[in-house]
């Protein structure tokens, strides 16, 4: 089976999945990093929308929609 990698927003409330890559400006990238979004971190969608709420290392953020920075993800079955 082939990984399928996604938009973090097409994850559903209480799904888990990993981070595949975050694209964007190098300073978002690295803020995002700060919060724990790594390249193969474990999370769970908490709540979708705009804003979202994901569950990441060990707390919950809060994401708000931006066309210009992407969090792609790999569904965890």
């Amino acid at each position: 089976m082939v990984d399928k990698v996604v938009s973090l927003d097409a994850l559903l409330p209480g799904q888990a999945a990993r981070v595949a890559r975050i694209t964007g400006r190098s300073d978002e990238v690295h803020r995002l990093q700060e919060f724990g979004f790594r390249d193969g971190t474990r999370l769970k969608m908490f709540r979708r929308g705009n804003p979202c709420i994901v569950r990441v290392a060990g707390g919950k953020v809060c994401l708000r929609a931006d066309d210009r920075l992407r969090i792609m993800v790999e569904p965890i079955a």
